[in-house]
């Protein structure tokens, strides 16, 4: 006669192996992230050539003048005086500026892998003029070189730009330059040089086409900014630093207007003696930071860092960031699973190994790997269906023959079943996965509290039992 460990010693050895659970469980969580990893390399390679995620601005009038300053030296032991002039230029920003953006989606794939691409139609209008106090910016109005003045554009990603690029001003078109573009695109774009006295009002008309992936933002800058951006993609999401004043999403698409995008909004002067950083654009759903300048961080070496408005154009369900918040709830399903092998042990007498708990174990973490490499092939929703009915037809044959008989192992598959379907409503039910998921462990734990009320935590049982059968 062999006597069993205590109901508490039990409860100590399952929620060990629990314990060590969480390991490969991590291991899981790793590899979610290098492959999303992988993905975002796969999904660059899809787009090198094409052009990326792009980051545009409207044109910037750059003006150069003469600074002149008096420098004192010593020469011989003698104070010297001399007037120095220095070249600088005067950034004027549009007093208004309208833009409208067409959007072309597409999906291209290489192997498992797909990325959203663009060509986008970009067209705008916009009026420059000086400010009648440009003295207080300490810029003489008689030291500005007109004659050497140009129009800067901006685009992150100038392989993008196609062969219809067009700059007007009264209806005659302007020879464009590459590269020259303003510094919150790291002078990425095109420029052209204007003949300007000044005196009038200068207006300014362009267009352009532009490929691009997954996102589009815009810089607004100077007194007024208006951005139209219209697509067929049924997913987009408005992030950066403004959103829009209207929109319309729909199964046919989706229409945006940001109006009334000032500089007193901006925190910016219509004239500036430095141009502006680039901008660093954080997401609203996930924090994910869009940094245009992937090598160098935005600085204010060059002025005040731009503000920007952006439109992702998103898958309709990310994978990864599902499978990722799916594993974060792995530890529950081995509790849940845990105790109740461990409540048919101590209250009904079925005998649970270490082993056995051990195994169970590893199949709940399987169930991650499954869904993994599943939803990257046939996608999340039928790749979860897919996961879930496997490891519940595993664990249900498994709990037969460790709980001695099918009824017993067809409450532990309901109760897979129910813990997977409930992770699927927390997964889709964003905003009410915390309250979801708390209310359900209270009523866990109030169940075992009710069911264990009675049992002596510290007493032996004893009975007859095989000595080549692992204990708990």
């Amino acid at each position: 006669m062999i006597r069993n460990r205590s109901p508490g010693v039990k409860l100590f050895f399952a929620a060990m192996i629990g314990g060590v659970l969480l390991i490969p469980l991590l291991m899981v969580y790793a590899l979610v992230s290098d492959r999303q990893h992988q993905s975002e390399t796969a999904q660059a390679s899809i787009t090198s050539g094409w052009g990326g995620e792009q980051l545009v601005a409207g044109p910037v009038l750059v003006i150069p003048y003469n600074e002149e300053s008096v420098q004192t030296e010593s020469v011989d032991g003698q104070s010297r005086t001399r007037t120095v002039t220095t070249r600088r230029e005067l950034f004027v920003s549009p007093t208004k500026q309208s833009m409208e953006t067409a959007l072309e989606p597409s999906v291209k794939s290489y192997s498992i892998y797909r990325s959203v691409i663009y060509k986008a139609d970009v067209s705008g209008r916009a009026s420059f003029a000086l400010p009648d106090d440009l003295d207080r910016s300490g810029v003489k109005r008689a030291s500005l070189l007109f004659d050497q003045a140009e129009l800067r554009f901006g685009v992150s990603d100038p392989r993008g730009l196609t062969d219809d690029t067009k700059v007007t001003i009264a209806g005659e078109a302007l020879v464009l330059h590459p590269g020259n573009g303003p510094a919150s695109t790291r002078s990425s774009g095109f420029s052209t040089a204007v003949e300007w006295d000044g005196e009038q009002p200068l207006s300014v008309d362009w267009t352009y086409g532009l490929r691009g992936s997954r996102s589009i933002a815009l810089i607004p800058r100077g007194g007024e900014t208006e951005w139209t951006v219209t697509s067929p993609w049924q997913h987009p999401s408005f992030v950066g630093s403004f959103r829009p004043d209207s929109s319309d999403v729909s199964s046919e698409g989706f229409s945006a207007t940001y109006k009334g995008i000032t500089n007193l909004a901006l925190g910016e002067a219509l004239v500036n003696l430095n141009d502006l950083a680039p901008p660093v654009i954080q997401t609203a759903s996930d924090y994910e930071d869009i940094a245009y300048d992937r090598s160098i961080q935005p600085v204010a070496e060059s002025g005040q860092q731009a503000k920007a408005a952006a439109v992702r154009l998103i898958e309709p369900v990310d994978l990864y960031s599902q499978v990722d918040r799916a594993v974060k709830y792995g530890f529950l399903f081995i509790g849940f699973t845990f105790m109740a092998f461990f409540m048919f042990d101590v209250i009904a007498g079925a005998r649970v190994a270490s082993a056995e708990y051990l195994l169970t174990g590893v199949g709940l973490v399987l169930f991650f790997v499954l869904l993994l490499a599943f939803a990257e092939v046939i996608g999340f929703t039928l790749a979860y269906l897919v996961a879930s009915a496997a490891i519940i037809g595993l664990l249900t044959a498994y709990s037969a023959a460790v709980l001695g008989g099918w009824r017993r192992a067809s409450m532990i598959g309901g109760l897979l079943a129910g813990l997977y379907a409930t992770l699927y409503v927390l997964l889709s039910l964003d905003a009410w996965s915390l309250l979801i998921g708390s209310v359900l462990l209270f009523i866990a734990l109030a169940a075992v509290m009710y069911a264990t009320r009675q049992l002596d935590w510290t007493s032996m049982v004893g009975g007859d039992e095989d000595p080549s059968t692992p204990q708990a």
